[in-house]
């Protein structure tokens, strides 16, 4: 490696420079955790200089890189973020000096824990120039028992003499082992270990708790394990980091006591955003729309699904791809345009733009097609229903109650995807063609809407929606309006809709007071209590209120023909 000096080096006269470069000569035994030598150089240099000054060392006693900070503090270089195991460090210790007589400070102890270093020093230099008292720092094995536990420790010793007693090496390699016993694992079949970060503003914890809550259920959905979660008040959202810096580094801090290696965000980040927690990070990050996404690419089964699932991923991936700047040459013409051709990044965008054009044309191939299918049912004037309602509300388990089918039904959010179309028929000896849709979500991407559209569209063609609410989450109400919200942006305000309050098994009486409240229905779909009112109540608003056509009407009389729109 080349011996250069890294840090505040502006302002240092020739002679310091070579003074600290001098540093890089010098070796350390590897039993020791710094050399007496080593240690009265870093303070006499840091004195002359009016700065704190640090050095890096391996584990062959080597060293690194030397630091130069300010008198207040030291930035260490990029020395990469990437771990080499949970279990292990990273094989380097950072001794430096401070001006003062004062213990190790947050910022040590971040570097510490973030970085996995084998320990870090700190040398009180004296005015003299001579080492005083030194403040040593080494981590702790997680202790699942004590989860609010320091992950570090901190000791003083009058001297460096006193610091230095033979043992690091030995140490280092107990404290491995030790940390190799009590890392967590990963559950089998895990997607990977989350901590989940949310904020709320103005005080509404209630809503953001709700929102969390949802966030864990995606999480369950995309089988990632949640291993904690964190909730921050703030007068507002802080730009470039969300949570801020400090609550982001104990959020860092927590993940590597935990074994984390995704941080999940119950928001969608901005592109800026997301570049700056992974510049300091080298956990995954994601946000609410990239969980959602994967969710869905995970789930869709038919071609129609994949093509809008890739869609949306496209569309949210174009203004993430980044690069160096303006500086980037470019295929331009005129002055200042000309260079040797496209970056990296700009085929890239291109070639995301191209694949946005091709997955638009064959969607609104897909929309001919349907339109196709919609017209011939339009003539056999069988009826439509479509079940609508906020995902994991029953909807499947409902399609298969009342049409004894067997479509893919779980305990998870978005289970189906792709709509399902299935025929009911009525006591009196009518049917109608049910289909079970998408289920929606409070803050369903737009881009995820949008590229659904060939799906919604057959939402555009019911006779009626089937509203299915989940009638014992807590939440239904605020449930009930996510869902009124989406359809609002689809030309579905002349379309009639029942509420039909599932899950009455959970909680009969507020099944039942929702119902009476929203003049709808109250069922179960497991127990199938409710059938016979919904099944009247459905075929009231099709044949008896006139919104379809249907022989034997007649002898009903004029009053209750409808007309079926062409």
């Amino acid at each position: 490696m080349k011996e250069e000096l890294f840090g505040n080096t502006e302002g240092l006269k020739a002679s310091q420079s070579k003074r600290l470069l001098a540093t890089y000569r010098r070796r350390v035994h590897q039993s020791e955790l710094c050399s007496a030598e080593l240690a009265r150089h870093l303070t006499e240099v840091s004195r002359e200089v009016g700065r704190q000054i640090g050095a890096l060392i391996n584990r062959r006693g080597e060293i690194d890189y030397v630091v130069v900070g300010d008198a207040h503090q030291l930035t260490l270089p990029d020395i990469g973020r990437e771990r080499a195991g949970q279990s292990r460090l990273r094989g380097l210790r950072l001794v430096h000096t401070h001006l003062k007589d004062e213990p190790l400070t947050r910022d040590d102890l971040t570097d510490l824990v973030l970085l996995r270093l084998d320990a870090v020093a700190a040398i009180v230099a004296r005015e003299d120039g001579l080492p005083g008292r030194v403040y040593v720092g080494t981590l702790v094995p997680y202790d699942a028992k004590k989860p609010g536990a320091d992950l570090s420790k901190q000791e003083s010793f009058d001297s460096i003499h006193e610091a230095i007693d033979g043992s690091f090496e030995s140490q280092v390699s107990a404290l491995e082992q030790e940390m190799a016993r009590a890392t967590p694992t990963r559950a089998v079949g895990s997607e990977g270990r989350a901590i989940l970060a949310g904020i709320f503003t103005g005080g509404d914890y209630a809503v953001a708790e709700a929102s969390m809550t949802e966030l864990k259920e995606l999480c369950r959905t995309a089988g990632v394990e949640v291993v904690d979660v964190v909730m921050q008040g703030r007068p507002k959202m802080d730009p470039r980091t969300v949570v801020g810096k400090g609550k982001l580094q104990d959020i860092l801090v927590r993940s590597m006591a935990l074994a984390a290696d995704l941080l999940i965000f119950d928001r969608d980040l901005s592109p800026s955003q997301a570049r700056h927690i992974g510049d300091v990070t080298a956990l995954r990050i994601l946000d609410r729309t990239q969980l959602i996404l994967d969710i869905f690419a995970r789930r869709a089964q038919s071609a129609d699904g994949k093509l809008q699932v890739e869609l949306a991923q496209q569309k949210y991936r174009l203004p993430r791809l980044v690069g160096a700047g303006e500086a980037l040459s470019r295929l331009a013409g005129g002055i200042g345009g000309r260079g040797p051709g496209e970056t990296k990044l700009e085929m890239d965008r291109r070639r995301a733009r191209d694949r946005i054009t091709w997955l638009e044309e064959r969607i609104d191939r897909l929309s001919i097609d349907r339109e196709v299918r919609r017209r011939a049912r339009q003539r056999s004037e069988v009826p439509q229903m479509s079940i609508v309602g906020y995902t994991n509300a029953g909807k499947s388990t409902l399609l298969n109650a009342l049409t004894n089918s067997d479509t893919l039904v779980e305990d998870k959010l978005f289970a189906t995807l792709d709509p399902t179309s299935r025929r009911l028929r009525f006591p009196k000896q009518r049917e109608v063609v049910l289909t079970d849709t998408v289920g929606f979500i409070r803050d369903l991407p737009k881009d995820l809407v949008n590229a659904f559209r060939a799906t919604l569209e057959e939402l555009g063609d019911a006779d009626l929606l089937l509203h299915v609410v989940d009638a014992s989450d807590p939440a239904c109400e605020q449930r009930i309006e996510s869902v009124e919200r989406i359809l609002t942006t689809l030309p579905l305000e002349k379309t009639p809709r029942l509420f039909v309050f599932n899950k009455m098994d959970r909680n009969p009486a507020a099944a039942k007071s929702l119902a009476h409240q929203r003049n709808g229905v109250a069922i179960s779909s497991l127990t199938r209590e409710g059938f016979d009112e919904l099944l009247e109540r459905a075929e009231q608003i099709l044949w008896r209120e006139g919104k379809v056509q249907a022989p034997g009407d007649l002898e009903d009389g004029p009053e209750f023909l409808g007309v079926r729109p062409a």
